[in-house]
């Protein structure tokens, strides 16, 4: 029963000295979606509806029961202290043994963490790097072993974290689900953890196999991308969109870009206040509604409203078909 075992204090402590590189961060919703049943992801909120930015000890040792993501960039730095390597596709075991071999031979040190269609890689620097050359050097690892990079006009291959060469003040980048955490929409592990393969299937193992990984010194990093850039038309696509851009509308479709003003974009989505929710007094920080910045004909309202609560609040109601 170690998946339900409380976390101690040092344990709290040995986590975030591996993982937390700044206080924001974000935690999975205890409830399902009505419609798509998943846990989704969001910025927590105190009892005035203000974000909570403050990730502290306490908060950490709550996730090792629960869940919650992380941001790899500290924005006042352009640093981060961790690279993480994602896939989740059918090859993807295969493609992370195959890039860990390849850190290995580098002098790269990396844990394989499991997950619910592939797994994880992550690697952790002596001190924080440029997130700009953390990537520069996994771009251009890919490449040498023809990994796919999703992202680079290819729906299918590894994605890595951090996404952004560097942030402005006010941006967050994209969150990661932080490792050891209690993942509620997993059923296979019945709610429980994902663990790295190196150390028994225990936190306090898991914690001292991790922090015994040799770090990545910033030397070692600089001389192995000396003379290397990511090419300029990769980085535009995992940098931040300046404006919401709308499809074009076919006569009376509905378009909620034409509704709603937009905030911010946090990760593949924009982000506003939810209609439906503002209009029962609610969204107070008016981040409720996500919308996808790909195909904004996609959005959802993290709290649970649906499609047609969103519409009728709009004034735009969903009309039902009439059946022949």
């Amino acid at each position: 029963m170690e998946h339900r075992l409380p976390a101690t204090s040092e344990m709290a402590r040995a986590f975030s000295e591996l993982f937390v590189n700044r206080r924001a961060y974000t935690i999975q919703s205890t409830r399902p979606h009505p419609k798509s049943g998943r846990h989704y992801y969001h910025r927590p909120k105190g009892r005035n509806g203000a974000a909570v930015r403050g990730l502290t000890l306490d908060t950490v040792r709550r996730h090792l029961a629960g869940e919650l993501g992380i941001y790899a960039i500290n924005p006042e730095t352009q640093r981060s202290k961790w690279m993480a390597i994602d896939a989740d596709y059918p090859t993807a075991l295969e493609d992370l043994i195959k890039v860990q071999r390849q850190l290995d031979d580098d002098g790269v040190a990396a844990a394989l963490e499991k997950s619910k269609r592939g797994g994880h890689l992550w690697m952790f620097f002596e001190r924080p790097v440029l997130a700009r050359e953390a990537r520069i050097y996994i771009y251009h690892l890919a490449v040498k072993l023809n990994v796919q990079v999703k992202g680079t006009g290819l729906s299918e291959g590894i994605e890595f974290f951090p996404k952004q060469d560097e942030l402005r003040g006010s941006e967050f980048g994209n969150a990661i689900r932080t490792p050891l955490g209690v993942h509620r929409g997993a059923r296979e592990s019945r709610g429980w953890r994902y663990w790295f393969y190196g150390a028994d299937y225990n936190l306090a193992d898991q914690l001292a196999y991790l922090n015994g990984l040799p770090k990545v010194k910033e030397g070692h990093l600089r001389r192995m991308i000396e003379g290397l850039e990511i090419p300029l038309e990769s980085v535009q696509r995992v940098r931040r969109t300046e404006a919401p851009t709308c499809f074009a509308a076919k006569p009376g479709e509905f378009r909620i870009l034409d509704y709603v003003t937009v905030r911010r974009q946090v990760g593949r989505n924009w982000v506003t206040r939810c209609p439906s929710c503002a209009a029962a007094g609610h969204d107070k920080c008016g981040d409720n509604l996500a919308i996808a910045v790909e195909e904004p004909r996609k959005y959802c309202c993290w709290a649970g409203c649906s499609k047609e609560m969103i519409r009728a609040a709009l004034g735009r109601p969903i009309r039902e078909r009439r059946s022949a």
